[in-house]
């Protein structure tokens, strides 16, 4: 389970980013992987899946 915070999120376009605690790296988010409704500045919890472009974070909690 990786740590983060919302940078972005998009309600009318439903995706986003999240800045994950320590590494600093930005993962993309759709609102299909979300668990909870998030906005930004949120603490989340989160899982990584390997998308079309990448890491993805999906299971997204607040945290």
């Amino acid at each position: 389970m990786n740590k983060g915070i919302v940078k972005f999120f998009n309600d009318s376009k439903g995706y986003g980013f999240i800045k994950e605690e320590g590494t600093n790296k930005e993962y993309f988010v759709h609102v299909t992987g979300l668990i909870d409704e998030v906005k930004e500045d949120d603490e989340v919890t989160f899982e990584l899946k390997e998308g079309r472009k990448g890491l993805n974070a999906v299971d997204v909690r607040l945290a």
